[in-house]
């Protein structure tokens, strides 16, 4: 005992059973004849560094990583790094320029070997903060998407769509980052409402002096303007149909056309058509064959297709041309306005629709067989109601953008000829080959005469491959991981990225393996505060995670963060939970501490009430466990840690321990003491997943083990029927414990006078099973059973029997007769509204049985207490 610390302190524990589990290879898996189970990391950005939302998700794939182990599984949890390519070249490039050095003045390969610093520097910051949480991921298998053999899979699954006609090269009107210059797709947008203003703005009629109004939120854009357009039936504007207009400040003449698209009710009804700088005018220009006009440079500036603001801001530029329409008398009003503008995921930049020759993958041709196993529910989603919002999604995709206009990535392998064509190859060789074969005009090729492509793939291009990729099955399709270890089991990660990642992982684990590559997806909530914001750095709202954890232990917050998150709803977060999850962590170890204070003596006879007290909780651990294991295969994990939290701090150390402690400073049986340290041992498995660090700890402190019997490998406990009798009967010993602790706090009697118990015989409610249990707790002398009412006593009532407590000679008669009148009055109140109900036939007719049963019960339990509180009003009223 002397050698237990009285208080549990994480610090230096955690450290010392993480660096224990390692060197065991515990968390490493190799292919054998065991079943497995697997689970790949969504990797995190190669950039990130931990945030609350990663607590979470990774706090879920432990839990269930660590329980497949106990289980028997060869269990594998994958871990890895995701490239993130545009979050990546802008920490490059914010790095070079702090360093007076310009992108622009390197190489290609000068600024990846500046790239590949870095990240050799910083990328592996997230994976060891993730060791801190406790995450046994097989460190040995760690992958990065651009390890040599994922960027080669990625490299053949590009060439392999492009020749089956999957992946096209076209001008498209695209999503452009001007801050990250590149293109992005349509799932990389986040729309956010903004308040804007509504411009109305005159264009002149060429030839006449009347005028045609518009109203737009972009004034700038006019200068690209190649039409006005106006809805067929629009009496108001009919007569305009065909005329031109000229565009203010630069007098381009344009045409008025006519298209039902025209929402008659915004603005005037007259819209301005902007084909290069809106998708719905860019349709628009195609079907009446307008003139696309793009002014924007890459960057946001204007270009000198504008004619004027040449190369300055498209938001200054905004300013300028507002005032100018004044000076010129175009505009006519200015109104506010909110409306919804997409940003850059990933740099916050307002978007610019822009026309950009591109590469595209044919979505529409993939998708069907995706959709088919979710609805279907070959891969069930937890929980399920994002499956609308799936097949919304995927019987509305659009053809996927994949090209980005950066260096950090896996470069397309596309190469240009001296004739003007493409080919595309696995390599510049392969490359080589293809072109002369393929043109013989070329059989004189050069490969210095080829020019490769400059830009590089989506991100998620590579990470769609991922659980095919980390066991090398794009390349090596037969190997012995990827026939082992996929179709892997659950997948943990978040509703955003339902799009971005898990629609296209099945659809490339379809297309690649002809097999689904999960079969469950786990959709957590967001981390949000108390105040229901989301957490993040802007706001400042965000804890540091690593903080939490020397705060709190890993253990207490991996109960905080599990506490209140069941899937697919987000988690209102307070340190108040991880403080929860610290001060169970006490629980657990002060019961240790119980536990090892006692001495046990052989020679001492087993008391009934421990035999008892065995007994039932023998039937609770079972009747929990099977509870627990539901919780578990319906992916409610918050309800899973809530049952086992109450199983450990309620039933065992509230009652159990209570039940079965020696005396002060008196020995405890052998056999009790036993039993005792074999159920802490159930619980403790039990608890593993969600608090691996404790467990392990006070597994090995509790008793004496062989090197090797840690708890992280010891089998998940499986447990005998349970005895529901036996349940019933100590849930109503229950009741006479905590009624009998009542009627002790309400008449002021101190714990240490010992009472006698008076039992009223007929009732068929009553059960003696648990006596034993109940002199103990309640300190009695005796359990008497009568058949009258005991003179100057207590009365009380559980379920249908009437109990009674003798009186003494201490009590206030006056005293006890306001408490008792008033709980009369109370319960004559509760049983009128209860008759209430009974009375009325709407009710009973319509309300399911078992809640009529419920207020029947009710109106019972009521007139029985009132008969008791009457017949003790004149037991004193008489004495």
């Amino acid at each position: 005992m002397s050698q237990i610390p009285a208080k549990y302190d994480p610090i230096g524990l955690e450290s010392k059973w993480y660096s224990h589990w390692i060197r065991k290879d515990y968390f490493h898996s190799i292919p054998d004849g065991r079943e497995p189970y697997t689970i790949v990391i969504p990797p995190p950005n190669v950039t990130g560094v931990l945030h609350m939302g990663h607590m979470l998700n990774n706090t879920i794939q432990d839990v269930l990583i660590r329980r497949a182990r106990m289980r028997g599984y060869n269990a594998l949890w994958v871990p890895g790094t995701d490239h993130a390519s545009i979050a990546t070249e802008a920490k490059v490039v914010a790095k070079l320029k702090s360093e007076g050095i310009d992108k622009s003045s390197l190489s290609r390969d000068e600024f990846l070997q500046h790239a590949w610093d870095w990240k050799e520097k910083h990328g592996g910051i997230i994976l060891e903060q993730l060791k801190k949480l406790g995450a046994s991921c097989d460190w040995e298998r760690t992958k990065f998407t651009m390890d040599a053999d994922l960027y080669e899979s990625v490299i053949q699954v590009f060439v392999d769509l492009y020749n089956k006609g999957l992946i096209y090269r076209g001008v498209r009107m695209v999503n452009w980052d001007p801050s990250a210059l590149t293109a992005l797709s349509d799932e990389e947008v986040i729309y956010k409402e903004v308040q804007s203003k509504l411009y109305y703005i005159n264009y002149k009629v060429a030839g006449e002096e009347n005028f045609v109004c518009i109203a737009t939120t972009r004034p700038e854009t006019i200068l690209g303007d190649t039409a006005l357009c106006v809805h067929p039936e629009d009496e108001r504007f009919a007569h305009l149909v065909g005329k031109k207009v000229l565009v203010p400040l630069i007098n381009r003449q344009v045409p008025i056309i006519a298209d039902e698209y025209v929402d008659r009710e915004f603005g005037t009804g007259c819209l301005k058509i902007t084909p290069a700088h809106d998708i719905n005018d860019y349709y628009l220009g195609i079907k009446h064959k307008l003139d696309t006009i793009d002014i924007f440079n890459d960057n946001g500036t204007l270009n000198d297709k504008a004619q004027i603001y040449v190369g300055e801001d498209r938001f200054e530029v905004r300013k300028k041309i507002i005032a100018d329409l004044k000076n010129s008398g175009n505009l006519v009003k200015v109104e506010d306005y909110v409306n919804k503008v997409g940003f850059s995921e990933r740099t916050d930049e307002i978007i610019e629709p822009k026309l950009s020759l591109q590469w595209f993958m044919d979505m529409k041709r993939l998708s069907a067989p995706a959709l088919e196993v979710v609805m279907n529910d070959t891969i069930a989603f937890h929980p399920p109601k994002f499956k609308n919002t799936y097949r919304h999604w995927m019987e509305n995709v659009k053809d996927w953008c994949i090209s980005r206009q950066l260096w950090w990535g896996q470069r397309i392998p596309a190469w240009y000829l001296p004739n003007k064509e493409v080919v595309v190859a696995g390599s510049i060789e392969e490359a080589h080959k293809l072109a002369i074969s393929k043109y013989t005009e070329l059989h004189d090729l050069q490969m210095e005469d080829m020019h490769q492509d400059e830009d590089v793939l989506d991100t998620w291009f590579s990470s769609w491959l991922w659980p095919i990729s980390v066991f090398d099955g794009i390349r090596n399709p037969e190997n012995e991981d990827i026939k082992y270890y996929y179709p892997t089991n659950d997948l943990i990660t978040a509703p955003e990225i339902l799009f971005f990642w898990v629609a296209r992982m099945i659809i490339a684990g379809l297309e690649y393996r002809n097999e689904i590559p999960f079969k469950n997806v786990y959709l957590t909530g967001i981390v949000r505060d108390k105040l229901g914001r989301k957490m993040s750095k802007s706001l400042g709202n965000s804890p540091d995670p690593l903080d939490l954890i020397t705060l709190f232990g890993a253990d207490g917050v991996r109960v905080g963060m599990l506490l209140t998150s069941p899937a697919g709803n987000d988690l209102p977060f307070d340190e108040i939970l991880c403080e929860q999850g610290r001060n169970f962590s006490n629980k657990i170890w002060n019961a240790l501490r119980l536990l090892k204070g006692w001495e046990s003596d052989n020679d001492i006879p087993r008391p009934e009430y421990s035999v008892l007290a065995e007994k039932w909780f023998n039937a609770r651990l079972s009747s929990t466990a099977l509870i627990l294991n539901d919780h578990f295969e319906k992916y409610r994990l918050s309800d899973a840690l809530m049952t086992v939290y109450k199983l450990v701090w309620d039933d065992f150390c509230s009652w159990y321990l209570e039940m079965v402690k020696p005396a002060y400073q008196q020995p405890i049986d052998r056999k009790t003491l036993e039993v005792t340290i074999g159920f802490f041992e159930q619980l403790l498995k039990l608890l593993h997943p969600f608090m691996p660090f404790i467990t392990e700890e006070i597994w090995h402190l509790l008793e004496e083990r062989e090197e090797g019997d840690d708890i992280i490998i010891n089998a998940w406990p499986v447990f005998e029927p349970t005895d529901e009798k036996l349940l019933d009967a100590f849930d109503y010993a229950h009741e006479i414990v905590m009624a009998v602790r009542s009627l002790r706090q309400d008449k002021n009697i101190p714990n240490k006078v010992v009472l006698e118990l008076f039992v009223k015989t007929g009732s068929d409610s009553h059960t003696d099973a648990f006596d034993a249990v109940i002199t103990k707790l309640c300190n009695l002398s005796s359990i008497e059973y009568v058949t009258d009412e005991p003179a100057n006593s207590f009365g009380f009532i559980v379920k249908s029997t009437e109990l009674y407590i003798p009186a003494g000679d201490t009590v206030d008669v006056a005293a006890e007769l306001v408490k008792l009148n008033a709980e009369l009055v109370y319960t004559k109140g509760f049983l009128k509204s209860v008759m209430g109900k009974l009375s009325n036939e709407r009710f009973v007719n319509s309300a399911p049985a078992q809640v009529v049963e419920v207020e029947i019960r009710k109106k019972a339990d009521a007139e029985a207490r009132i008969q008791v509180i009457q017949d003790q009003i004149s037991r004193l009223s008489t004495s």
